[in-house]
């Protein structure tokens, strides 16, 4: 059985987080091995197994994670007393112990948010929509709006995602605002790493409080990818989803 893996964000340095890829885990082919998703067709037991193994690996005893929809809704997760998955959000915050967000991806972007001051995290699931829907912003807002965080005291990560590259975007005149085709780099890619950022700036998190993880996940198969599947299998693809999580210690430090 291969070690479950995971990187590390120095931004992050004291919390329990990780970014994992897809090795370590029980479940067999096409979500071979560590799928953390329940939505895609693997065993409901390999997940939850799964999910248990990255628990451990970072020492926490809850995961909060969401049915992610493409949307821009937030949840506050409050009052958590066993592992919860909500309906129809794509960013959970939280101020509780413990308690890990977890995003679930395969090319999505996700950002992870640590308020240092007020002891608040957030964790949100950005794809292309949730970009054009600013998903950042609104994570951004809620933090400020129920835990009184401060913009400038936030840390971001981008984890691994979906690179420059790979982002190819053939119907991107019908889908894609006027704002962002300045970051489009070639015909029909578009560099939503850089998008991120600047939304992340434009929220108020300061430049030097933002990392960018810069690894593609259409290229590197230590991670799923949606559209590496696409292109295998020839029709909608058919894969597990990698997860990003964050967490408050238990013990304040």
């Amino acid at each position: 059985m291969d070690k479950i893996r995971c990187l590390r964000s120095a931004l992050l340095d004291g919390l329990p987080h990780g970014m994992f890829n897809r090795s370590g885990g029980v479940s067999g082919p096409p979500f071979a091995s560590l799928n953390l998703s329940y939505g895609v067709s693997d065993s409901p037991e390999n997940v939850a197994a799964n999910r248990q193994r990255l628990k451990q690996q970072l020492g926490i005893k809850l995961l909060a994670s969401a049915v992610q929809v493409h949307g821009d809704r937030v949840l506050a997760v409050e009052d958590v007393r066993q592992d919860a998955e909500y309906e129809g959000a794509d960013a959970l915050v939280t101020d509780q112990r413990g308690v890990g967000l977890l995003i679930q991806q395969a090319d999505c972007q996700a950002v992870l948010f640590h308020d240092p001051v007020q002891e608040v995290i957030g964790a949100a699931h950005n794809g292309w929509k949730g970009s054009v829907l600013n998903i950042i912003a609104a994570t951004v807002r809620l933090m400020q709006e129920r835990y009184g965080c401060n913009p400038a005291d936030l840390r971001a990560v981008i984890s691994p995602s979906l690179d420059p590259c790979c982002a190819e975007f053939i119907n991107w005149r019908q889908e894609l605002p006027a704002s962002m085709r300045r970051y489009q780099i070639k015909e029909n890619h578009f560099d939503f790493w850089a998008i991120s950022r600047e939304q992340l700036i434009e929220a108020g998190v300061p430049a030097a409080q933002i990392e960018t993880v810069g690894i593609c996940t259409v290229c590197n198969r230590d991670f799923f990818s949606y559209r590496r599947a696409v292109r295998e299998q020839g029709r909608p693809g058919r894969t597990g989803r990698c997860g990003s999580v964050i967490a408050l210690p238990l013990e304040q430090p």
